[in-house]
């Protein structure tokens, strides 16, 4: 794909970032736990819809089943009934590294001198390429995949060290980018997450066992009490011990760096992160793009569902009506994270329908939360013209994308990106909007700046937490 697609009539590519995966992790004493991990998936459904999969272990084996497209259509009726045990991981996945192929599909069962090891990846490791032949090399390791998160299971399962911890801190030392993972061996559920806390891991207690997950979300469906998140560099034990709980020392020395996109977008507006509820901060969002960039409206309107909450808080700040003027189509699916372009193409012109008699002869501030390429964007414009809309005055609450993302989101090449190739009034003139701002770098840190501080806006400004390859591409390992 190239920039012509930006003004090619009716042409729709994702416009906005794809999260890579969401993962589970039950450690129950009695109950039947691969159940309880697809509802936990099924919450965290908005991070991929790609496949999804569950592993459990009743003591002794790990059993393993994964499918392809949405977490109902993974699993069929009784598909986890036969997955016994109260131990158990599970996964949907959108992919960054490696194709969207059965093979690919997670948890992921290997076997090395540690044992039988299930293994779920939230994640990008930049340096795979070179850590799938150093393990080739190593230990003889055989890949039946394409995807990075092999090569996380092979160096876990043979990793050097007398227990899990100590394993985990070897991966840290040798793995460079951003995992958060849930670990399934015949005994125990292991949580652990990167030295930089890039990707999102939490705790909860659930009646007499535990329960991790990307989102606090799946933790209030599994009915478990949110607990806490992990730590950068943190390494979490269950087992009939109960549990245990150790950080890597080299976590210590470096800066933490969340996802900034996971306040923007990616975690579901009733999850919880840094003691916030999700939906309130994208209101206070919204709120900072009016003061940045007030407009003179009638209404007030977002782009369902995704900048609904900023969007409110655009029009309780600047006084202008909010108003529902666009209706989703929810049937369609979140095209963004469908990996085939024509899916993508035929979902964007289904997905959203405007009210004529709420927009006709209204001047309208629209919010959207991102915009990538710039390819959606026109195409919503022109829909709220069709129905009458007199002025369309454009707000967005992420700042201009300029940069790709190695860490774990499929954004798009540095070519592809419309910020990075054109100026904001030219990227004005091409959505078709009468005006056109965007959260400014410094308002939209200033409000996530949480209790612990410390975030990742390389896409934004370039400046990564990590050295990366900067050619590096999803297709790396097919192409190895």
């Amino acid at each position: 794909m190239n920039s012509s697609l930006w003004n090619v009539p009716g042409s729709a590519p994702f416009d906005h970032p794809r999260e890579a995966c969401g993962v589970v992790g039950i450690a129950a004493p009695g109950t039947h736990s691969a159940n309880l991990t697809a509802v936990g998936l099924f919450a965290l459904q908005h991070r991929g819809q790609e496949s999804a999969g569950v592993a459990a272990s009743d003591g002794g084996k790990i059993s393993v089943h994964t499918g392809m497209g949405l977490v109902s259509e993974a699993f069929r009726d009784g598909d986890t009934d036969r997955i016994t045990g109260d131990l158990a991981i599970g996964h949907t996945r959108y992919s960054t590294t490696g194709a969207s192929d059965y093979c690919n599909a997670q948890p992921l069962l290997v076997s090395g001198v540690n044992g039988p090891l299930a293994v779920a990846h939230n994640g990008n490791i930049i340096n795979s390429v070179q850590l799938r032949e150093q393990l080739r090399a190593r230990w003889d390791c055989h890949f039946a995949t394409s995807t990075d998160s092999e090569v996380v299971s092979h160096l876990l399962a043979n990793a050097p060290g007398a227990a899990w911890p100590e394993r985990l801190f070897y991966g840290m030392r040798t793995m460079q980018g951003a995992y958060s993972l849930t670990l399934l061996t015949p005994d125990a559920v292991i949580a652990a997450r990167d030295p930089l806390g890039i990707r999102p891991l939490c705790l909860g207690k659930l009646n007499d066992g535990w329960a991790v997950a990307s989102e606090t979300c799946a933790l209030d469906h599994m009915q478990a009490e949110f607990v806490r998140e992990l730590e950068p560099g943190e390494v979490v034990v269950i087992n009939r011990d109960g549990i245990h709980s150790e950080i890597y020392r080299g976590a210590a020395r470096r800066r933490r760096a969340l996802c900034v996109f996971e306040w923007i977008y990616f975690a579901r507006p009733d999850s919880v992160m840094d003691g916030r509820l999700m939906h309130n901060t994208r209101e206070e969002m919204g709120a900072q793009l009016a003061r940045e960039h007030p407009a003179d409206a009638d209404l007030v309107i977002g782009i369902p569902d995704s900048s609904t909450s900023a969007a409110v808080g655009f029009a309780r700040e600047s006084g202008i009506p909010f108003a529902n003027g666009l209706v989703r189509n929810r049937y369609v699916g979140r095209t963004f994270i469908e990996p085939e372009q024509q899916r993508r193409d035929r979902g964007v012109r289904q997905k959203f329908n405007p009210m004529p008699a709420v927009l006709r002869g209204q001047r309208l501030v629209v919010v959207d939360d991102s915009i990538v390429r710039g390819t959606t964007t026109p195409h919503v414009v022109e829909l709220l013209r069709r129905a009458g809309a007199a002025e369309i005055h454009l707000r967005v609450c992420a700042p201009p994308i300029k940069h790709p993302c190695y860490l774990g989101v499929d954004m798009a090449t540095r070519q592809e990106l419309i910020a990075a190739n054109k100026t904001i009034a030219e990227i004005r003139e091409l959505t078709g909007a009468d005006s056109l701002g965007y959260l400014s770098v410094r308002g939209l840190l200033d409000l996530v700046h949480g209790q612990q501080g410390g975030f990742c806006d390389a896409c934004f400004t370039g400046n990564y937490p990590v050295p990366v390859q900067l050619e590096l591409t999803k297709m790396a390992l097919e192409r190895a």
